[in-house]
Order: C-alpha cells, then sequence, then structure tokens
C-alpha cells in the first residue's frame, strides 16, 4: 500500500482495486481508531457493483502520520482534501463516511461544497453519511469521557473490547461465537497509541455541524452543494453507541436528505455487512455518473 504527501503528513491508501478504471469513484472514510480494513467486507461488492474504491488511513491510524492531538473533523477533512489533490482526482466521486467518518465527511461538504473556489474542482456526486450525528448531546458526550478515562486508566485495547459491546446485536454473542472472537481478538491487538487515541477522539467530542446545517437549511441550500436527495443518512436500526435519533436528527437538518436504517446496530457494516453494502449501493446508483 503506498504512502502520498498530502496536507503535511503521509497518508496510506489503497486505489483502483480491479487495476481498471470501471466506474465511478467511491471515497470510504474510517471511523475512530478504524484503519482502511475496516472495509474489507463492503469492497467486493463495491466493485461488482462498477465502482473504484479508494480508502485510506485516517491520521493517527494504521500507517498513516500519527503527529500530536487533538485532531478535529475539520482538520482530518483537509487530510481528506489533500489526499484526492496530491492523487489528481479529476472525475465527481460519491463520499462515504461512517461514524466520525461520517463527521469528516460532513467537514468537507461544509468546507468544500461543489462549485465553491475552495474545491478546485472536485465535486461529489453523492454524499452518504452512516451511524453519524450532528453533534453528540449529553449521552455521548458522557460516553466518550469515559472512553477517554477507561483509555488512560486501562488501555485503548480494553476500551475497543469494551466498545464491541455497544456495536453489536445481542443475537451475534449469542450464535456468531467464532465472529466474536475474532473481534475481540483484533481489538486486543489494536494498534493504536493513548495519544494518538485521544488524539482522535477529541473529533468525535468536539464535532458539531449544527449550526451550519442550520444555516444552509435556512437559506434551502443543501450540504455540500448538493441536492436534497443526494445526501443520504443512514443508521442501523438498533444503534445504542450513535443512537438513532441523533441520526434522524441529522437528515433532518440537511434539506431533503434521505434517511435510510438498515439492520444492526453500530457495528451493522460488519454483523450485516450484505444488507449495509445492499442498501447503500441502492442509493448510489441513483446518482450515477458512469451508466452501467
Amino acid at each position: 500500500m503506498p504512502l502520498i504527501e498530502a496536507n503535511g503528513i503521509d497518508i496510506n491508501y489503497i486505489l483502483g482495486e480491479t487495476h481498471v478504471q470501471t466506474g465511478d469513484l467511491l471515497v470510504l472514510v474510517n471511523g475512530l481508531a478504524d484503519d482502511l480494513t475496516t472495509w474489507n467486507h463492503q469492497v467486493p461488492a463495491f466493485l461488482a457493483a462498477g465502482y473504484d474504491v479508494l480508502r485510506y488511513d485516517n491520521r493517527g491510524i494504521g500507517k498513516s502520520s500519527k503527529p500530536p492531538g487533538p485532531y478535529t473533523s475539520e482538520m482530518m477533512a483537509e487530510d481528506l482534501y489533500g489526499l484526492l489533490l496530491a492523487l489528481k482526482i479529476t472525475d465527481a466521486f460519491h463520499l462515504l463516511g461512517v461514524s466520525m467518518g461520517g463527521m469528516i465527511a460532513q467537514s468537507y461538504a461544509l468546507k468544500y461544497p461543489n462549485g465553491s473556489p475552495a474545491a478546485k474542482g472536485l465535486q461529489m456526486r453523492s454524499l452518504s453519511l452512516c451511524c453519524t450525528y450532528a453533534q453528540p448531546t449529553p449521552f455521548c458526550e458522557r460516553m466518550f469521557t469515559l472512553w477517554a478515562d477507561m483509555a488512560r486508566r486501562m488501555s485503548v485495547q480494553d476500551v475497543m473490547r469494551d466498545v464491541t459491546l455497544w456495536a453489536f446485536t445481542v443475537p451475534f454473542f449469542r450464535t456468531r461465537t467464532e465472529e466474536l472472537e475474532q473481534v475481540e481478538e483484533a481489538m486486543r491487538r489494536l494498534d493504536m497509541s493513548l495519544d494518538a487515541y485521544l488524539a482522535q477522539l477529541n473529533v468525535i467530542q468536539t464535532f458539531d455541524s449544527t449550526g451550519p446545517l442550520g444555516g444552509l437549511k435556512a437559506e434551502g441550500r443543501g450540504l455540500g452543494g448538493l441536492e436534497g436527495g443526494e445526501v443520504l443518512v443512514l443508521a442501523g436500526k438498533v444503534d445504542i453507541l450513535i443512537p438513532v435519533m441523533l441520526s434522524r436528527e441529522l437528515a433532518e437538518q440537511i434539506d431533503e436528505s434521505r434517511f435510510l436504517t438498515t439492520k444492526g446496530g453500530h457495528g451493522c457494516m460488519w454483523e450485516f455487512p450484505d444488507g449495509f453494502s445492499k442498501t447503500i449501493i441502492g442509493f448510489l446508483s441513483e446518482h450515477r455518473g458512469r451508466k452501467q
């Protein structure tokens, strides 16, 4: 996997996994403490549906740089923007972010909307915001403060083992023992320092897009310069980590956006990858640039 310099850091990425350009580009943005392997279950389905895929490690995780924090969603949106420019992306692309990645995607759309001078010709075809929110609210704020305390007193790996309990459904623990053991082992072996974790955690603790989104809606303008129907907010039906209510409230703040749910909780993309991918592909298919 190559590294490329963008926004003053080195970013690890994978692009063009089919080795030929097959269709629209889909850019994937990971969540907290997740590297680009987050999308391993989705990439085959996206490729089979005719999309090129760009995925990368956010700052602080994987093989990308891990500069001192704290990080913000705006900073990480600038990383994404720098990556797209460095890769000389010229075609319009679909942007999909999950959890913290959905916050980064919102910040990107707010800072680099289609047609703006800041975008420098980069253009989104659609925007998918998955398992995410416009602001954390007191519930999530308390949970994230606890995570920070646990990471300092115990370890990042212990926090992530605890997060597993929030992310998957009860039937997953009852019936999919082998997969559960693989997830828990991955959490125990997570290669992320305390400093890097706290730097990324700051993103979801401080994120608040309610003001900018409210301003756009009041003016009748779409997020990222997109039409309302080109923005999807997707939630796991039983998400208790980022409660479904918060995702629905996000959708309500984006003029004419579409709100959908898929089977599972916060870890729906891992627990029910086929359903997650099918829902995303169904939405993307309505906004293709290259007809298959």
